[in-house]
């Protein structure tokens, strides 16, 4: 297999919004053909290709990207703005809002340019909302959406709990510094031991490579403006993941959710011994089978 990677940009108003893409060469087409065209929209303190693309010397699966393009898909990331490589000039806190238009723009791009209808959309975390909004309004756009680590009301979360008490400090400035410190505790906040630590390394590094400080909009969205999302007008096939030990996505929250969502065609998956990042934890493997098990199921080919 001979897995690229390209790069490409889009505009967004002044904005540059920087996108990647991976697929495998030998299956490009087949890809494109079946509508295995997946997008995925970061959380609120990491770029995009440290979460989607991370590259670590001996080890095979710590790369969504290359995962799934082994599997035949053909997968592209979006740099919201305000983060990593996409344009970080303009004085604002780039909540869930502007990330849903970064989408909207990322989407119309990567459509016209695979000639495909709609796409598959994956978000963690905060990506998750930026990506559920999006799919509100234009779910025409969207064949399939998957979201890991959301929050709907926020009931239940001793992370956003905490969070909120910090909101004057987050009111006050567009930006908030991360650190490998900072990182690792993100890893270590729900429960220790759930990530290798030499992983958590390698992913600090790359991530520093990219923002040193990140916006703090979508931390002011998620404890002062839920519910962002409304499950009454998410009409596509949808799948919600957590963690077992997930400190913002918590079942109390979700459930009500997931069972407020209009299409037959969904799923609640939680993952065992995994916590809110779970994408770059050891249960990792659980979390890549939902999705591609979720991305290539056949549609129903009966209904009442």
């Amino acid at each position: 297999m001979d897995i690229v990677g390209r790069e490409h940009w889009t505009a967004k108003g002044e904005a540059r919004l920087f996108l990647w893409e991976k697929v495998d060469e030998e299956q490009e087409a087949a890809a494109v053909a079946a509508g295995r065209v997946l997008l995925c929209s970061h959380g609120s303190s990491m770029a995009g290709i440290p979460t989607f693309d991370l590259q670590v010397p001996g080890e095979t699966d710590t790369s969504l990207m290359d995962v799934f393009a082994r599997w035949g898909y053909d997968v592209w990331l979006v740099d919201h703005e305000g983060y990593g490589r996409s344009s970080k000039d303009r004085p604002d806190f780039y909540g869930v809002d502007v990330g849903a238009e970064d989408l909207t723009a990322a989407a119309a791009y990567i459509r016209k340019t695979r000639r495909v209808e709609a796409l598959l959309l994956y978000g963690i975390s905060s990506g998750a909302l930026r990506a559920g909004l999006f799919t509100m309004h234009q779910p025409e756009c969207v064949r399939r959406l998957a979201m890991t680590s959301p929050v709907w009301k926020g009931e239940g979360s001793p992370t956003l709990i905490k969070r909120r008490e910090r909101l004057p400090e987050f009111l006050a400035t567009y930006r908030r510094p991360i650190s490998v410190e900072f990182i690792r505790s993100v890893f270590e906040r729900d429960h220790p031991g759930v990530a290798d630590p030499r992983l958590v390394e390698a992913y600090a590094r790359e991530v520093l490579k990219y923002d040193d400080s990140v916006p703090t909009g979508t931390y002011i969205d998620m404890v002062s403006r839920l519910p962002i999302l409304d499950p009454a007008r998410i009409s596509v096939p949808t799948l919600l993941i957590h963690g077992e030990y997930d400190g913002v996505a918590r079942t109390e929250d979700l459930l009500p959710f997931f069972a407020a969502l209009p299409n037959p065609d969904r799923q609640y998956v939680i993952l065992p011994g995994a916590a809110h990042h779970n994408i770059l934890e050891k249960n990792r493997g659980l979390l890549f089978h939902a999705l591609h098990a979720f991305f290539s199921s056949p549609a129903a080919v009966y209904r009442a």
